[in-house]
């Protein structure tokens, strides 16, 4: 079985991007870890090559900045890093540049992939989410945030990244999939107050920059204010190793009451009934699950 990365960045030093960690943590599961860099500002490239692994390729792109329109651009760059992951590789592990795996998922996660390699039914494999907020402490627990999406697709290139890269599509039909249990933990949403303001301005600018109107609307000045969330919960477990350095070099704090929620009437009744019955109703899924 041959299983390779792939993966996009660009100013992953400007945006303060964990991608080092995210490229490192998913470097034991697989033969080739294909990076599309972009072009920078910064010295991403630099950084990438710094990544001591004989398994890194690194190809080179020119980001079409006029995919403005809803991330567009993201699915573009996804499907140059995809195309270029070496035709004999059995299945193909995308991780973006703010995602990582952890360690203890390794085992299962490899025998996911070995069980499902002669399935042509299986076209991915299905992860949980841990989306990270504020700090290294909290985490997301309302429909604000997806639970499951597909990290590890087979290597057919006629499946392709999906709108603004959060998933994929085979033909623009969602991909027949079975569920591993393990996490992508997702750091997005932790970083210095000021950086994750450039950051998020950054993102804006991806999505609305063809609309003035839009964009105006949503740029941050200054610090960004974590306080505007509907619903956190303290985090309970460990951390990846690779991300072990960059928790403890943190340079700021974020303190926040779990037990203020911030919901309309609905969404706290979605909230309430999801809490209780572990169920999530009218959930989108950008997939299908292969039963039995």
């Amino acid at each position: 079985m041959k299983v390779a990365g792939f993966t996009f960045v660009r100013n992953a030093v400007k945006y303060d991007y964990p991608v080092v960690a995210a490229i490192t943590s998913i470097l034991p599961l697989c033969d080739e870890v294909v990076v599309s860099v972009g072009n920078s500002d910064d010295h991403t490239l630099e950084l990438i090559q710094s990544i001591a692994s004989p398994k890194i390729r690194i190809i080179h792109s020119i980001w079409d900045d006029s995919l403005k329109e809803g991330g567009r651009v993201l699915a573009v760059e996804t499907d140059k890093a995809f195309a270029a992951v070496s035709p004999d590789a059995d299945w193909a592990f995308y991780i973006q540049a703010d995602e990582v795996v952890h360690e203890k998922d390794y085992d299962k996660i490899r025998a996911a992939m070995q069980q499902y390699r002669d399935d042509p039914r299986v076209e991915g494999l299905l992860f949980n989410y841990v989306h990270f907020y504020g700090s290294y402490d909290y985490v997301g627990d309302s429909r604000t945030w997806y639970r499951h999406e597909i990290r590890v697709i087979r290597n057919n290139k006629q499946i392709a990244s999906y709108r603004d890269a959060q998933g994929f599509r085979r033909q623009g039909q969602k991909l027949h999939v079975k569920p591993v249990q393990a996490d992508i933990y997702h750091y997005g949403w932790v970083k210095d107050p000021a950086l994750q303001a450039r950051k998020q301005n950054n993102s804006q600018h991806l999505y609305h920059g063809n609309n003035e109107q839009a964009l105006q609307q949503r740029l941050v000045a200054g610090e960004f204010d974590y306080s505007g969330i509907d619903s956190l919960a303290l985090f309970q477990g460990t951390h990846p190793a690779v991300m072990q350095d960059r928790i403890a070099a943190r340079n700021w704090q974020f303190e926040h009451d779990i037990s203020r929620k911030h919901f309309s009437f609905k969404d706290g009744l979605l909230y309430w009934i999801e809490q209780k019955t572990g169920k999530r109703l009218f959930d989108h899924r950008n997939y299908r699950i292969i039963r039995g």
